[in-house]
């Protein structure tokens, strides 16, 4: 359908559930899209090499999950211009606030776009990615 791309990024694999959310409302669509887990914490070398060199791999919007500390979307958004959108996953005992919190602080220079916690919020994201796009249908 068309030739821009969307690179969905999660600190683990254990977030899957969450990803397939967001993947599945791209392909609604038909965009393209690519997935990676790559941990702000365990491999902040891959996180860096990964958003520093996006843009040229071609994707055009970058969705971020994380749940906790919620590190991931703002150390991708620190190596990258593109769009990046947080969505924070309600996997800690504190339900999601705690990623919420992390997503939203983001300082002057480096912007998130933030979602809702959770399921909503994987979804969202990828409509909003589809909308940044021009692409997205209501509903």
């Amino acid at each position: 359908m068309n030739s821009l791309k969307v690179a969905i990024v999660a600190g683990s694999k254990s977030d899957a559930d969450y990803v397939k959310l967001a993947e599945e409302e791209l392909a609604s669509q038909a965009v393209s899209y690519e997935t990676f887990y790559l941990s702000a914490h365990r491999q902040p070398d891959e996180v860096a090499e990964f958003s520093r060199n996006a843009a040229s791999s071609g994707f055009s919007v970058i969705i971020a999950m994380a749940g906790y500390a919620a590190a991931l979307p703002g150390v991708v958004a620190a190596y990258t211009t593109l769009p990046v959108i947080g969505v924070p996953l309600d996997t800690s005992p504190l339900g999601g606030w705690d990623a919420l919190l992390s997503i939203v602080q983001m300082p002057k220079g480096v912007p998130v776009a933030t979602m809702s916690v959770g399921r909503a919020g994987a979804r969202n994201a990828a409509c909003f990615c589809k909308r940044i796009m021009g692409i997205c249908e209501r509903g």
